[in-house]
């Protein structure tokens, strides 16, 4: 049951997707914003003014993506000169790490002590350093940043339990979520389908309330942040913001109207693909090179494993598959350090230069084996 539940997290927040009508003849620039209500490119002036008058700001990301941070960082420090009263709400803490916040913001601790107090690393995993700016920035002007997520463990409890055994105050007063539309409910049922571990109708029942707690718990935490009157931004993962679902339909059934939400979208060399209708109010558009992809990625899709992380899926013409990794492989040690979630591989990738090997421990059919993950040098 608890690996059910962080593969359903795993796998909404990696890469959520639903087919939808696109934006004709209409792509953006590297460093254009574009709404996709009507396909226009406003100015950054022009964008910040109308967001500066919403009550929640969402920007989404790939969590292991610098760039993303770094829009993220300018996205809040435009608003921020826009809108003194500002709240910053990340999905990357749960409640309890609330108190390590607090004592950041004001100054209290350095950055050991943060990730020690927070529990950075078994809370979330992803490198701090993509985290360190925003977290810098929120200090120096002492905006106060609330942690919005909550543990796996509540969680789990979220999916074991009806909602009314666990007291409000045990679950952060967090009330019932939403009824997700048919939509979203679809996209999860085809993600749930694509696990070799699924188990049915009622384990896809479970997916579906692992997730819905996910957004319900976040959407929460941002509507309470906003009671007082300030801007809320909350950071979290693309998959929760899409297409209106996720956090932004919760937020809605919490009579937060008026909001927004913000994506990056890639734009690559050699070819542009428009941003789907209906995907968000904005995007913001990132070049992404296919040689600055590459080098960040080792091309698998991965889910939680009681033993380490396993290989869900690999990407054709990847890393992973020149290496020789293959779907069911369990990577239990990358460059010598044992991984116990999909974040902890990630933060290996994201470090490794251009042109080296990565050693992986991997176990396939039941044989432990080494495998070089060998990363493409840089071109030219």
């Amino acid at each position: 049951m608890s690996s059910l539940v962080s593969r359903a997290a795993w796998l909404v927040v990696l890469c959520l997707a639903a087919s939808a009508p696109v934006l004709a003849d209409v792509c953006p620039e590297p460093g254009e914003w574009q709404r996709l209500d009507d396909g226009s490119r406003p100015t950054a002036p022009e964008l910040f003014d109308e967001l500066a008058r919403q009550d929640v700001v969402m920007l989404g990301e790939q969590h292991d993506n610098a760039d993303h941070h770094r829009w993220q960082l300018h996205t809040l420090a435009a608003l921020q000169a826009r809108r003194s009263e500002l709240v910053i709400g990340l999905e990357m803490l749960p409640r309890e790490a609330q108190p390590a916040l607090d004592a950041w913001v004001a100054g209290e601790l350095d950055e050991a002590e943060f990730l020690a107090r927070s529990e950075w690393y078994s809370a979330w995993g992803y490198d701090p350093d993509l985290y360190w700016p925003i977290l810098h920035f929120a200090r120096l002007h002492r905006i106060p940043v609330k942690a919005i997520n909550i543990t796996p463990e509540l969680r789990r409890r979220l999916v074991e339990e009806t909602w009314s055994a666990i007291p409000l105050d045990e679950r952060h007063r967090i009330t019932v979520p939403a009824p997700p539309d048919e939509k979203y409910r679809e996209t999860l049922a085809r993600f749930y389908a694509q696990h070799p571990a699924g188990d049915g109708d009622d384990g896809l029942a479970r997916f579906v309330t692992a997730q819905l707690a996910w957004d319900r718990a976040m959407a929460t935490g941002l509507e309470e942040a906003s009671r007082d009157g300030a801007l809320v931004v909350g950071l979290m993962g693309e998959g929760h913001l899409r297409f209106g679902h996720g956090v932004p339909h919760q937020l809605r059934d919490l009579g937060v109207e008026t909001q927004q939400a913000l994506l990056p979208w890639p734009v690559r060399e050699g070819g542009c693909e428009t941003p789907p209708e209906g995907l968000a109010q904005a995007v913001f558009a990132i070049a992404e090179t296919p040689e600055r992809a590459s080098h960040r990625m080792l091309g698998v899709a991965l889910v939680p494993h009681d033993d380490g992380v396993e290989i869900h899926r690999i990407v054709e013409d990847s890393v992973a598959e020149a290496a020789g990794l293959v779907a069911g492989d369990v990577i239990l040690r990358v460059a010598g350090e044992p991984v116990s979630r999909p974040a902890d591989v990630s933060r290996h990738v994201r470090r490794q230069p251009p042109g080296t090997l990565l050693p992986l421990e991997v176990r396939r059919q039941g044989r432990t084996q080494e495998i070089l993950a060998r990363f493409p040098p840089p071109s030219g």
